[in-house]
């Protein structure tokens, strides 16, 4: 099918490889998005299925769109929601040309297949299937598809939740990126259904010392304090923070492990001994650290503005994930206590922070992990904390609590974390079925949670 030509299948959502591949080829990179031809395809598809269909926008060119399927009443309305811009392709070398959504070994490969058109597909697939096979579910059921998340949601879901919050009254329960995908602990075949998230923040912080020219002798100068900073970041963990959501998902792994995996596992919720466990994991430190403490990556320096002058001033730009419940107040109280005194310190940047709850919302995990074990009986699934944000911080504001859901089925050997966002971006084609048939089973019976 050729999006371009406006020759649209009406069974379109029987095929959601061929869905997504037309996704793919809309380049909506962010910056700048161009997100409207893509909502636009999306658009005609639901009105060609009789759908109703309403774009909200800040901007013209980036536009976000909601369609309502309307439910028997017997439950809230759940709002399956995504986003449909992507991050850059520069510099990058791929297999497969990034925008032509080609299918081959058994992938569909380009930008977005997993960040998250592939997920877009999914949620489209099972509500136009839906609407086809005339399923009322227990309450109405919201498809937002919205622009801008790569860059902060202004003209996506902030502008939406801002503006338009009426479109989203009595939501109590959201399904979004990311989470119920495979990774494997050992043995264990894991499903971690995201259920909170860690958000960013912007600190600076600001080193001195004597200037001159270079062939001077110079002594404690603010580029050796520059160095002394970026060692203690290195070395020195910030605080250790045991929330509901990684308790719950580290208790539940250590269940499935024998002895003495477990023991290990389960020392890592002892703050005395959380450090020393990490340090036993080997190359898994990588997944369970950020979720165990606030995490500080430097990521740019700012000094002499030529090479014939030693700085007295150099400026250290720091990244801060926090942790649900803590703030950016907390990170440079954490901060103070593991770099030198004399650093100046200070807050830079806050667009990424939003008041979310401390305690997720989990009425809704039961009934999503029972659709994991029915697709996947040998599946083990356990809460998660994403170590990155997503528009469910902007929602949240709605009081609406977004679950991570767009189930993959993935081999053993494919690591979601390592292709998402890189060169050779790529999806199972059996995940995209395996995926969609979770979120049209959800559709038939959300609201049994009560």
């Amino acid at each position: 099918m050729d999006s371009s030509t406006g020759s649209y299948r009406a069974a379109i959502h029987q095929h959601p490889v061929e869905l997504l591949q037309n996704l793919i080829r809309f380049n909506t990179t962010n910056p700048p998005g161009n997100e409207r031809a893509c909502i636009d395809y999306i658009s005609h598809l639901l009105s060609e299925a009789g759908l109703e269909t309403k774009v909200l926008a800040r901007d013209s060119a980036r536009p976000n769109l909601i369609a309502r399927l309307s439910g028997r009443g017997n439950a809230a309305p759940l709002l399956l929601y995504g986003h449909v811009d992507v991050v850059t392709t520069e510099n990058e070398i791929w297999q497969h040309p990034a925008f032509e959504g080609k299918v081959t070994d058994g992938y569909v490969w380009g930008r977005g297949a997993l960040d998250m058109k592939g997920g877009i597909a999914m949620m489209l697939a099972a509500f136009l299937r839906a609407r086809a096979d005339g399923l009322i579910p227990p309450g109405d059921v919201i498809l937002t598809v919205v622009s801008d998340e790569e860059a902060g949601g202004d003209y996506g879901a902030r502008y939406l939740v801002e503006n338009h919050a009426s479109q989203f009254t009595d939501v109590r329960y959201a399904i979004g990126e990311f989470g119920a995908f495979s990774f494997y602990v050992g043995k264990s075949k894991l499903f971690p259904i995201m259920v909170a998230e860690k958000q960013p923040c912007g600190l600076e912080v600001t080193l001195r010392g004597p200037s001159g020219h270079p062939t001077a002798a110079f002594h404690a100068g603010a580029m050796a304090k520059l160095g002394e900073v970026l060692q203690q970041i290195e070395t020195r963990h910030l605080p250790v923070h045991i929330t509901t959501a990684t308790r719950q998902m580290i208790q539940t792994i250590s269940s499935t492990l024998p002895f003495p995996s477990n023991l290990v596992l389960s020392q890592l919720l002892n703050p005395r001994l959380t450090d020393r466990a990490l340090a036993l994991l080997g190359k898994q430190v990588e997944q369970f650290e950020p979720l165990l403490h606030n995490t500080v990556n430097a990521t740019a320096i700012v000094g002499a503005d030529n090479w014939g002058r030693v700085p007295d001033r150099i400026s250290l730009s720091l990244i801060c994930n926090l942790l649900p419940g803590y703030s950016p107040d907390d990170a440079v109280t954490e901060l103070r206590g593991i770099i030198d005194k004399d650093a100046e310190l200070k807050v830079i940047d806050t667009r990424w922070c939003e008041p979310v709850p401390s305690e997720p919302n989990m009425g809704l995990f039961n009934t999503l992990a029972e659709v994991l074990r029915e697709a996947e009986p040998e599946c083990v699934p356990c809460p998660l904390l994403s170590p990155g944000p997503t528009d469910g911080r902007l929602f949240s504001r709605l009081g609406i609590q977004t679950y991570g859901f767009l189930p993959m089925n993935l081999p053993p050997d494919f690591t979601f974390w390592q292709v998402m966002h890189a060169a050779d971006e790529r999806i199972p084609v059996e995940a995209l079925t395996f995926g969609t048939d979770a979120i049209y089973k959800l559709m038939q019976r959300f609201g049994d949670e009560g």
